[in-house]
């Protein structure tokens, strides 16, 4: 059980039930990760529309990537909840095998990403552990890969937004549901 009340769809009403409709049609349920947020509605609109901006919006980043950055930050951070998600999106919706999983976590540069794609993983992994090391260079070489600033700016913030969710999932004790 986690630290803080949380609040189950059956028992959600106004706002919170409308936004737990939301989430189980984007979705299929409401998983513990988005519960977890019950106590603050405007967190879990603010939630919902970072996913549905990487899962909808923006095209350039893909899903084994996002779902890359995602798992090896976490691993780094040591939040079981969504290393084991993200995995698991690896692995039952991405054809990944559990062997390639975890070759990536033992070693990035094994990640069954394109050329290009690994690059941004390496890069994003670089600048959410040290950023202060980060240099001009590392972005050049994206950018001569194809990406534009608005790409890396996205797959950064989306490695940097990990590490939030990590610390949140971890503090309040979150149960996984998967």
């Amino acid at each position: 059980m986690p630290l803080i009340k949380t609040i189950k769809p059956e028992d959600a009403t106004g706002e919170l039930a409308e936004l737990y409709e939301k989430i189980t049609a984007m979705r299929g349920c409401v998983a513990n990760s988005a519960q977890i947020f019950s106590a603050s509605p405007d967190l879990i609109k603010q939630q919902m529309s970072f996913i549905e901006y990487y899962m909808m919006k923006q095209k350039a980043l893909s899903m084994p990537l996002l779902a890359s950055i995602r798992m090896l930050i976490s691993d780094k951070n040591s939040c079981s909840y969504c290393v084991d998600f993200n995995a698991s999106i690896l692995i039952n919706r991405l054809g990944w095998t559990p062997k390639e999983v975890e070759a990536m976590r033992a070693n990035p540069n094994d990640a069954k990403l394109e050329a290009k794609e690994k690059a941004m993983l390496l890069f994003v992994l670089k600048a959410v552990r040290t950023p202060h090391d980060v240099s001009a260079t590392d972005v050049q070489v994206l950018r001569e890969l194809g990406y534009n600033d608005g790409e890396i700016l996205d797959a950064t913030n989306h490695g940097a937004r990990m590490s939030a969710i990590d610390i949140i999932f971890d503090a309040f004790k979150i149960e996984k549901d998967f």
